[in-house]
């Protein structure tokens, strides 16, 4: 996966943003101000942490050596994920796991603001 498509999947999501509230290299993309996938995307191998629920969170990273705790977050909830280079992730799980991220944040959001997604 490239930075490119990286955030291009990230921003095709509804409602989502590309914000730099920590460093201007550091991309956070969010819905509705939560923050559901992080990544300096000019550093290779490109890498992304991405929301989990917490028991998959541990299977993935048992199963994938390109799954590690989420560096500097809730290592309960988030993992980081290699999603270039040759030891990456393939794509597809790599989308697969950048939509579960954001549908769990959008799920934890107050039922008018999942409405008012559903509607845009």
């Amino acid at each position: 996966m490239t930075p490119a498509a990286l955030r291009g999947f990230c921003l095709g999501f509804n409602a989502a943003v590309e914000e730099f509230p920590f460093t201007p290299e550091l991309s956070a993309f969010k819905v509705l101000g939560k923050l559901f996938a992080l990544s300096v995307l000019d550093v290779r191998p490109l890498k992304v942490s991405l929301k989990c629920e917490p028991e998959e969170a541990v299977r993935l990273r048992e199963r994938y050596p390109a799954v590690v705790p989420g560096r500097h977050l809730n290592k309960r909830h988030w993992n980081t994920v290699t999603a270039g280079g040759p030891d990456g992730l393939p794509e597809r799980l790599v989308r697969e796991l950048v939509e579960d991220s954001y549908d769990l944040v959008v799920a934890g959001l107050p039922r008018a603001e999942r409405l008012r997604l559903d509607r845009a």
